[in-house]
Parts: structure tokens; sequence; C-alpha cells
């Protein structure tokens, strides 16, 4: 044990100590918020503005078709097909007499190609000013429709989870944020981290700095010690990374006035709501802060973290087993990529399974996926975060966690085997069925 604690501080500190390290913990984060920034700047920046010429031969769209942030409806005089572009328009839209009931397709052309979204949106707009009509032509006035609408845009949605220990709020945005966020970075980390194993072991072996290495310690605590101590590296850098965000979270609030702090707090102490007949009455800034604090309160912090945890670790020593295993019979990354790809392909599984799988989490699917240990570390996770014992019983939970305690042991033990024979094995292309006789093979 000693000299696989002495294999994991080398394996540990000759990477924290590195500049690589040091610049990727501090600035990974800081690229992250970066990218979202940039991402929602640039989407704002770049949808276009598009304004529509209406030639409607029913003569009620004039009033009806309502305008958005996008979108803006225009009803010119001599405005057709062949000159739409030189009066100043984007597009044109032509609406043909409607006969009763009866199925009408309607014509929009523009300079460009419509996305998705634009087309979407004047579909709903015409199909909402069509019912409007309607309403019209059974007896309810213009001003009767107008006060409609803007006096029936007042009900929020909240919802509510059934457990075994009661009713309890929940929130879908924050469960799949959760669960893109903790599917990512352990599908990441098992990519990362698994490689940084192959890496190192396929060094020591090309140098031949592991011929000398066994000769005081066993392969076995080589492979395992290298396994730890690289794992450590990640769980150091996110525990870093957890204690830059509550950092950065609590600077933010430092530039916050007292006054909207105050608010948040009373907010906090009404169940979201000022007091009644009080003098003072909540910013907008007090609401959305205690808005994303309330919610951000709904999930089950502890149990996902320590879901994570588990999570993470036991599906890196799955994989980085593996991986360790690769890299003891390869001296060339070239030679290692078709021995790779066995282990690569089910984490791009998991990952692209996982997308689907938060649009269902109890699907069969998604049961199933979360307890087979290949891929059970990243679709688990993403179930666990929409509730546990709602969406996700205990007995899935416990299976998934037992059947990946397991496999991990199995692959680690497997992987050892081959390790042994391999580390010292030099000038022979190896193949997964030799390398898997040697697991097999009787000591």
């Amino acid at each position: 044990m000693n000299k696989i604690s002495l294999i994991i501080q080398r394996e540990y500190f000759s990477r924290v100590k590195n500049k690589t390290f040091i610049l990727t913990t501090i600035f990974t984060p800081l690229l992250f918020v970066g990218i979202f920034a940039v991402s929602i700047l640039l989407t704002n920046q770049g949808k276009s503005k598009h304004k529509v010429a209406v030639v409607d031969a029913n003569g009620f769209f004039k009033g009806n078709l309502k305008n958005s942030t996008d979108v803006h409806f225009e009803f010119p005089e001599g405005v057709d097909t062949s000159n739409f572009v030189a009066k100043g328009f984007t597009d044109i839209l032509i609406i043909p007499k409607f006969e009763g009931d009866k199925k009408t397709q309607y014509l929009i052309r523009s300079q460009k190609n419509l996305g998705f979204s634009v087309q979407e949106v004047i579909e709903r707009k015409i199909n909402a000013a069509i019912e409007d009509q309607k309403l019209q032509e059974n007896g309810i006035t213009r001003a009767q429709l107008d006060s409609i609408h803007s006096q029936s845009q007042f009900a929020e949605m909240k919802t509510e989870e059934l457990g075994s220990s009661g009713v309890k709020e929940s929130n879908a945005g924050l469960a799949i944020a959760i669960a893109y966020g903790c599917g990512i970075l352990i599908y990441i980390t098992m990519l990362v981290y698994g490689m940084m194993v192959l890496r190192g072991v396929m060094e020591e072996k090309t140098n031949r700095i592991a011929e000398v290495i066994i000769s005081s310690v066993k392969p076995f605590q080589l492979m395992l010690g290298k396994i730890i101590g690289i794992g450590a590296v990640g769980i150091t850098q996110f525990f870093i990374w957890i204690v830059l965000i509550i950092g950065l979270t609590t600077a933010a609030q430092s530039f916050i006035s007292a006054e909207t702090m105050e608010q948040v707090r009373t907010l906090q102490q009404n169940g979201g709501a000022m007091p009644a007949g009080g003098a003072v009455q909540a910013s907008e800034a007090a609401i959305k802060m205690y808005t994303f604090q309330h919610t951000i309160g709904t999930a089950n912090w502890p149990l996902i973290i320590g879901c994570f945890i588990y999570f993470f670790i036991g599906g890196y020593l799955f994989y980085a087993s593996l991986f360790a295993a690769v890299g003891s019979v390869t001296e060339d990354v070239q030679g290692s990529q078709s021995l790779t790809v066995p282990i690569t392909i089910p984490i791009i599984f998991s990952f692209i399974i996982m997308t689907s799988v938060i649009q269902a989490p109890d699907s069969p699917l998604a049961v199933w996926s979360s307890i087979i240990p290949f891929s059970s570390p990243i679709v688990m996770m993403a179930r666990i975060a929409f509730g546990v014992p709602g969406t996700v019983p205990y007995w899935q939970l416990a299976a998934s966690v037992l059947t990946l305690a397991g496999s991990f042991l199995f692959t680690t033990w497997l992987a050892g085997k081959i390790y042994r024979t391999g580390i010292l094995l030099y000038g022979k292309k190896v193949t997964w069925k030799e390398m898997l006789k040697w697991g097999f093979r009787k000591s």
C-alpha cells in the first residue's frame, strides 16, 4: 500500500504543479462563461429583422395580424412579388381568398431562405389572426378581444412532485440544466483523463521507465497508483472550480445595493411576495434574484453532489483501467487508435443517449442505459436531476451504483492482468482478442 501511495503522489504532484494544469484550471471556467456570454450576444445580434409586405385578399388581416420583435407586418399598396425588395421589404406574404373552411395555401417569398423559427412565428401569427376573425364573426368585438388578450396573461405555472416524503416543488428547466451540466462534465473527464492515463502509461513504456519501476513494485500497483493519482487531479480541478464559482458569486453580490438585498430577504421570508400594505415594492432586480435563488433551492443538492462524485469516480475508474490496459500494449498514438475505439464509442453513445433521456427520463431506454455500467455514469446523473425517488426509484439507483462498483472492480482486475503482460512487451501489434486472452489466463 505504501508503494501505491508513492506512485499516487508522484502522478498527482507532477501534474498539479504543471503550468498547463494551473492555467487550464483557472481559465477554463472563465472560458465557458465567455463562450456562453458571446453565444447569447451573437444570438441576439444575429437575429435578422423581417419587414413583411402583406397582400391580403380577405381584408381582415390588417387589424388582426400582430407584429413580433423580429417580424413586422405592413399592408402597402402596389407591392407584389416583383418589386417588394425595391420597396424596402425583406419578405412578401400573399394570402388568397378563403372559401369557407376549405384548406387554403398562402405564400411567403423572401430575399433569403427563412429560418425555421421565423417561419414558425409567421405561421403562428396567421393562425391567431384567423382565430380572432372567427371570434369577431361570432359577435366578439375588436375591443373585447384586445381586453381578453391583455387580461389573460397573468397565469404562472408552478410544478410540484409527489414523493414518498410528501409534495415538493420541482423545476423542469433546472433539472435539464443540471442533467446537461453533469453529463457533459462526466463525459469530458472520462475522455480527457482516460486518454491522460493512456498517454502516461505509453510514455513510461516507450522511455523504458516502466522497466525500472516494476523492478520494485508490482505492475498492478503501478497501474492502480497511476489511475488513482490522475483521478485525484480531476477531483482537485473540480474542487477549485467550485471554489471559484462560489467566490465569483459572492464577489458579484457585493456590487448589489443593500436595498436590493434587503428586498430579496423580505421576498424569501414572505414566500415571494412583499408584505401587504408595505410602502416599498420589490424592484425587478430583487424579484429576479429571488426567483433564481428559489429555483436553485428546489433541487436536492446533497443527493446530486454525492451521486455526481460517485459516478464521476466510478465512471473514471471503469474506463481509465481500460485505457491503461491499451497504453500498456502500444508504443505510439497511432497504434493505440484502433484499440481505443471500442472504449470511446460507448462514452460517445452514452452522451447521445443522454440527450434523448432528458426528454423522457423514465422511458425504458433511460432506465436500462442508466443501469448498464458502460453508460450509467452519464445517463444516471441526467436522470437523478429529475428527482429521486420520483423519476428514479431507489431500486434503480441502487442497481446502478452496485453494477458500476462491480464493473470497475472487474475492469481494474482485468486491466491489471493485461497490464502485467503488456507493459514489458515491445515491437508486437496486439489485438483485443489477445489482450482478453491475457486477462482471463490463469496465473
